[in-house]
């Protein structure tokens, strides 16, 4: 590859994900620790599957493609219903007030997630973790109820 086309594919990644910061309202903090607990997760949950075949994804506990296509497919749609959230707080001119809302809910998911994968491993979960997460367990179904 020379080096102009090196440049062409590094301005190309470059401008979608801007475009892709832009729609998902901004690539904050709370942005950025949803996107890194979401590749946490979904990498913690393939090591439950190859190596400790231990995955309630499956029947046989280990990885099948199936199972692992749907965790992204999930992981896609999280980050679309952002984007139509971002949408809502720019028609509304909420100032990104649901688009937080809706980031650090599915945040709070995803750390739920990787630590049930960390359990899943074996691994002694702290109690302040384990507490940490009750507490929002209990928040989420007051939220929907």
């Amino acid at each position: 590859m020379d080096k102009y086309a090196k440049s062409g594919f590094f301005t190309t990644i470059a401008v979608l994900g801007g475009c892709l910061g832009d729609v998902l309202g901004g690539l904050d903090v709370k942005l950025k620790a949803l996107l890194i607990c979401m590749i946490l997760d979904y990498i913690s949950g393939l090591m439950v599957a190859v190596i400790f075949k231990n995955s309630t994804k499956t029947e046989t506990g280990g990885a099948q493609s199936q199972a692992g296509f749907k965790g992204l497919a999930k992981k896609i749609c999280i980050l679309f219903l952002i984007m139509g959230v971002n949408l809502i707080d720019q028609v509304l001119n909420t100032n990104g007030f649901f688009r937080n809302a809706a980031v650090v809910g599915f945040f709070a998911n995803e750390i739920i997630s990787l630590v049930e994968n960390a359990g899943l491993m074996g691994l002694n979960v702290p109690p302040a973790i384990n507490d940490a997460i009750d507490v929002l367990t209990k928040k989420k179904n007051k939220r929907e109820n």
